[in-house]
């Protein structure tokens, strides 16, 4: 199970930070410094949130080993990705890209570990 909340967020990660260099977007203090942002010296481009997305796909992965936790799991997430927006580094829809982007990740994740467990089907009988 940790092993797969690793590759997720890993993966999430990954391809947050190429689309982030794909949409070069600013953050929302280079193009208005007012109000300042909470939190200083936040490198890089905004869109999408890799905070978000790997908050998610850690969530999801979580919630599927760990049904009865999903409610937790799912605030956390949430506050992880509104803590982004509230601190001044990203735009809501940033967070909102990357919370999607870390769901993707983790359900294919999960339904390729899922189909490699299946047995092969039987050859057909004749």
């Amino acid at each position: 199970m940790l092993v797969l909340v690793a590759a997720a967020a890993w993966s999430a990660d990954l391809l947050a930070l190429g689309l982030k260099a794909a949409f070069d977007r600013p953050r929302p203090f280079v193009d208005d410094p007012e109000p300042p942002p909470l939190l200083l010296n936040v490198l890089g481009d905004s869109f999408p949130s890799g905070h978000a997305a790997t908050s998610f796909a850690g969530a999801v992965v979580l919630a599927r080993y760990l049904p009865g936790r999903w409610p937790v799991l799912l605030v956390l997430a949430l506050a992880i990705a509104f803590s982004r927006v509230y601190v001044g580094v990203h735009y809501p829809l940033d967070v909102i890209a990357g919370a999607a982007l870390g769901v993707l990740v983790a359900t294919a994740l999960l339904m390729l570990v899922a189909s490699r467990r299946r047995p092969p089907p039987a050859p057909p009988g004749g």
